[in-house]
């Protein structure tokens, strides 16, 4: 929120829009808000490294269950005799890892309340490091799966805190942006452990899947010791009552001084809408399902849907048994696939950052969806005529697969976490978005359980393999119903006026009334600069008529 024009100063939700005055004041409000996505590179890389263990000789050497192909077992065939893990082994090493972030998303909220944003993070990184070094040192599967659900209560406390942060320091005209910031981050930690993984994967020691894991506390170190250079977020400031180091917070994020009108304008908002959300609650976990006027019941149920059927797209099938998933249609390396639907997963979620507040939430989620449905829907046609016999189908439905993840990362990756961080008031922002981030978890949590039965075949299995794709079809073509009409549409607002929004009208009349809004918002701004401006040039005058007095009576 750079220093901007001279603006009036405003108290209401229609307050002025802080323009950066310089080139370099943009790059740093917006700098400073983005450093938090690092957070989102552990969440990605944690999420992507298990794809890849799992799938190395030496793990399930070391952590699973020698099968011969002549003895009769519960698991899934397996063609040649060897190491491998067993589908429950899969399931719960794999999904584990998403129920410690539930509860981490959960303890999120009142650690951010508490400590603050910074301080919060600062937890979470120990908490993390903690479970990195249990995973790092485990010997036994039953170790190794309680390193995964530490390092997970640090991810859901990381996961629930980051968006907040941004959404509350990023500049209102670059929030969409700051904000997909964090979903891009997560897409490089996907794509920085399907490299570790592929580096390592022929070592025949233990480094193979210990080097992948260790990797994560470089990146827990650099967001530890960056996030302390940052300031605390205002809001938290505010709420606290601290209005002192709310407006220096303000003024380091804007690169100007404490005095500067714009800096004051934002304040006076802030506060001002506090104080009114304060007269509806005290912003406890009971604040979120009450449904005053303020609307913090379908806020919250909106969050919560939205991070569920963010999952139920189908995404985390492809991050958590991608490898497997490659490795069963026959169409090339398995590993090489997986870097390359990462590498797609990159640089999709890049126009989807631009797009962010070009188009709109509301508009990328919709069209989003409805990509995806296709998408999955061809691949699920593929897989159900042609199974795994046919090399050039294979090779399609491979293909088919980056188109989807593709669509994903420019649509509902960066924009779930873009909408569930603005629309809450303040006074029930960190519960709520704790309640959204445990509400994601729990869903990668069941999801990654479960598909392995799904796709497995074998006793108690459903043996779907491709046909899976069906699933994810049917929830994505939900989804985009889901967006039309429950999304309100929050684009170029303050987190102030998208609470105004929410209060006053409906998804499917926000486009209309955030027009509106922006409208009526810019011609106070040009009124005021007017304002300022004639002011301005009063005291020139007044100044030459000063100066002109002086010079005649030194005559």
């Amino acid at each position: 929120m750079p220093g901007g024009g001279v603006v009036p100063v405003l108290t209401t939700n229609a307050g002025p829009i802080i323009k950066p005055k310089t080139k370099k004041q943009a790059i740093r409000a917006v700098l400073a808000s983005s450093f938090m996505a690092m957070g989102g590179i552990l969440f990605g890389y944690d999420t992507g490294t298990i794809s890849g263990i799992i799938a190395m000789e030496k793990f399930k050497q070391d952590f699973g269950t020698y099968y011969d192909v002549n003895v009769p077992t519960n698991t899934t065939p397996i063609p040649q005799p060897g190491w491998s893990l067993s589908t429950g082994d899969t399931s719960l090493v794999v999904s584990i890892l998403s129920a410690g972030t539930f509860v981490g998303a959960l303890c999120g909220a009142p650690i951010a309340d508490t400590l603050g944003r910074r301080w919060g993070l600062q937890v979470a990184m120990v908490v993390f490091c903690v479970g990195v070094i249990l995973q790092l040192i485990a010997q036994a599967l039953p170790l190794f799966i309680v390193g995964r659900v530490v390092a997970g209560l640090g991810v859901g406390i990381v996961s629930t805190i980051v968006p907040m942060f941004q959404a509350e320091t990023a500049p209102r005209w670059a929030r969409g942006a700051v904000t997909s910031g964090y979903q891009w981050a997560i897409t490089i930690g996907l794509l920085f452990a399907a490299l570790a993984n592929n580096g390592t994967k022929d070592r025949t020691d233990t480094g193979s899947y210990r080097i992948p894991i260790g990797v994560q506390l470089g990146f827990a170190l650099i967001l530890s010791f960056g996030t302390m250079l940052l300031p605390e977020s205002p809001r938290w400031f505010v709420k606290k009552g601290k209005i002192e180091q709310a407006a220096k917070s303000l003024a380091t994020l804007n690169a100007t001084d404490v005095d500067d009108a714009c800096v004051q304008a934002e304040l006076a908002d802030i506060r001002t809408n506090l104080e009114v959300e304060l007269t509806h609650g005290n912003g406890s976990y009971l604040d979120c399902f009450r449904n005053n006027d303020r609307k913090n019941l379908t806020r919250t149920l909106v969050g919560t849907w939205l991070q569920a059927w963010q999952q139920l797209t189908g995404i985390n099938f492809i991050f958590y048994y991608g490898t497997q998933f490659f490795n069963s249609t026959g169409a090339g390396d398995p590993f090489v696939f997986t870097i390359v639907s990462n590498v797609v997963n990159v640089v999709c979620t890049v126009p989807g950052i631009w797009a962010m507040d070009r188009v709109g939430r509301r508009n990328i989620l919709v069209w989003g969806a409805v990509w995806m449905a296709i998408m999955e829907g061809i691949v699920a046609i593929i897989g159900t005529v042609f199974g795994n016999s046919n090399p050039a189908a294979q090779r399609g439905l491979v293909a088919l697969v980056c188109l989807y993840v593709g669509g994903f990362a420019s649509t509902w990756g960066p924009a779930a976490w873009v909408v569930c961080g603005e629309i809450f008031p303040l006074a029930i922002r960190a519960k709520a978005l704790s309640l959204c981030t445990a509400s994601n978890w729990l869903w990668n949590f069941g999801i990654g359980y479960a598909t392995p039965y799904l796709v497995d075949s074998g006793p108690g299995k459903a043996g779907l393999g491709p046909k899976v794709f069906w699933i994810w079809t049917a929830t994505c073509a939900m989804s985009a119903v889901f967006a039309y009409f429950c999304i309100v549409e929050t684009k170029g607002l303050s987190l102030e006026e998208v609470d105004s929004l929410y209060c006053t009208t409906s998804p499917r009349l926000s486009a209309a009334a955030n027009r509106e809004m922006r409208a009526r918002r810019s011609d106070l701004e040009t009124v005021g600069a007017h304002m300022v401006s004639d002011e301005a040039a009063e005291a020139d005058a007044a100044k030459r008529d000063v100066e002109y007095e002086s010079k005649t009576v030194d005559a």
